[in-house]
C-alpha cells in the first residue's frame, strides 16, 4: 500500500491534469444541466479518450442519478468504472524457496526499467532478497541501463552481452535465485508491440525455461503501459492479457 509520501507526490504530480480535464468538467455541470452542458461534457471526455461508447454510458447514468450534485453524480461514476479488489500480499511467493518471478512487458519507451528499478527498490527496502535479469538482450542500453539501477539501488543483476537468448539469461537467474535463496526475480524483457507476434512468442519461450529450472515457480506479468496513448493502450492491454492466457494454457 502507498505511504502519504507516495500519494502525495502522485498527487502533485496529477496536479495539472485534474485542474484541465475536472476543472472543466465542473465549470459545465455547475453552469447547468440542460442537454447542451451534458453534450458539452461528453465531448470532453470523449476528447480525454474515454471512448465514445462509454461516454455515453456513464453519461446517462449521471444524469439519472438525483442522490447527488451532477459533477459529483459524474464522478462517482467514473470512479465506478475502476474494478474492486481485495489487497493481497505481492509479489506472492509459491513457497518456501520457491522465489517470486514476475516478468515485465511492454512497448519502448513506456517505464518499463524504471518501474523495474523502482520496485526491485520497494521490495528491497522491505526486507526481500531481490534479484534482476536483464532480458531485454535485443537492445543494448537496456541492459546498460538495468545495469545503472542495479547499482544504483544495490540489487544484484544477472545479464549476458547484448544479443544473447534472453532464455539463457532467465536460466541463469533461476540458477541464482536458487542458490541464493533469492524472494523476488524481475525480469526485464524486449519492448514489444501487440501486434509482433515473434516477439510475443518469446515470452513463452521464457516461461517454459523458468518452469523447467524452477517447476513450482508461477511467473506473473507485469504490463507497463503509457496511459497517453489512450485506447490503443486498451488494445496493448487486452492483447497483452489475452497472449498471457494463451501462454498459461501451454
Amino acid at each position: 500500500m502507498s505511504g502519504p509520501d507516495e500519494l502525495g507526490a502522485l498527487s502533485a504530480g496529477t496536479e495539472r491534469s485534474r485542474r484541465g480535464f475536472i476543472g472543466r468538467i465542473r465549470d459545465l455541470l455547475r453552469g447547468g444541466t440542460d442537454d447542451a452542458t451534458w453534450e458539452e461534457v461528453e465531448e470532453t471526455l470523449i476528447a480525454a479518450d474515454l471512448g465514445a461508447d462509454l461516454t455515453i454510458e456513464v453519461v446517462a447514468r449521471a444524469r439519472a442519478r438525483r442522490d447527488l450534485p451532477p459533477d459529483l453524480a459524474l464522478q462517482t461514476e467514473l470512479i465506478d468504472l475502476f474494478a474492486t479488489r481485495e489487497p493481497v500480499p505481492w509479489p506472492r511467493k509459491p513457497g518456501p524457496g520457491v522465489p517470486a518471478v514476475i516478468l515485465v512487458v511492454g512497448v519502448n519507451g513506456t517505464g518499463k526499467t524504471t518501474t523495474i528499478a523502482k520496485l526491485a527498490w520497494r521490495f528491497h527496502t522491505r526486507g526481500a532478497r531481490v534479484l534482476l535479469a536483464a532480458g531485454d538482450t535485443f537492445r543494448a542500453a537496456a541492459i546498460e541501463q538495468l545495469t545503472v539501477w542495479s547499482d544504483r539501488i544495490g540489487v544484484p543483476l544477472i545479464a549476458h552481452a547484448a544479443g544473447a537468448d534472453p532464455s539463457a539469461v532467465v536460466w541463469d537467474a533461476m540458477d541464482a535465485a536458487v542458490a541464493r535463496d533469492v524472494d523476488v526475480v524481475i525480469v526485464d524483457t524486449a519492448g514489444r508491440l501487440h501486434t509482433k507476434s515473434n516477439l510475443m512468442d518469446e515470452l513463452a519461450k521464457i516461461r517454459r525455461t523458468i518452469a523447467k529450472r524452477i517447476p513450482d515457480a508461477t511467473p506473473e506479468v507485469l504490463f507497463v503501459l503509457d496511459a497517453t496513448t489512450g485506447q490503443n493502450g486498451l488494445a496493448q492491454a487486452k492483447r497483452s492479457e489475452e497472449h498471457t492466457s494463451e501462454l498459461q494454457s501451454r
